[in-house]
């Protein structure tokens, strides 16, 4: 017997793998500490719709983070550190994100090995709780890179969607 899988039974067989890579947060409460991040970020998706924030330009957009690679928001200017950082293939989640934010240029020491590491990013959120808060809040805007991946790919014996 020959087993056909839609991308919707993909989706549900992969659903332990998302759960345990959800955020840990608070979405609602990380709304109001997003607050002291929209100075300089903001959530915008790709029809260029503000979710979140007053169009911050300091920082990159911050649409889509989780799964993404470190420094690799399009035409964004990066500092040294984090494109070194992704230069390696890193990609944010809930950890290293909670980490990142408690103090950036530790974070990149430590991640990228480069003592003289330096982030561009003054701020730092050192409340875990807080952190993981904005974490979640961010995600809970963003669509799920792995969701939209498995629904998007065609299970083998089917015909791939059509173009829009």
């Amino acid at each position: 017997m020959k087993l056909k899988l839609t991308a919707a039974a993909l989706a549900l067989l992969a659903a332990p793998a998302f759960a345990q890579d959800a955020p840990t947060g608070d979405a609602v409460a990380g709304e109001k500490v997003f607050n002291k991040c929209q100075t300089c970020h903001v959530i915008a998706n790709e029809a260029g719709e503000t979710l979140a924030g007053r169009a911050g330009k300091t920082g990159p957009n911050l649409y889509g983070l989780h799964g993404r690679v470190a420094g690799s928001y399009p035409e964004f200017r990066y500092g040294d550190g984090i494109l070194a950082l992704g230069a390696s293939g890193f990609t944010w989640n809930e950890a290293d994100f909670v980490a990142y934010l408690a103090d950036p240029g530790k974070f990149l020491k430590e991640k990228t090995g480069d003592k003289a590491a330096r982030s561009l990013m003054s701020f730092r959120l050192a409340k875990e709780d807080e952190a993981r808060n904005v974490y979640a809040f961010i995600a809970s805007l963003s669509p799920a890179p792995a969701a939209a991946d498995a629904a998007a790919a065609p299970a083998e014996g089917e015909a791939a969607p059509a173009s829009e």
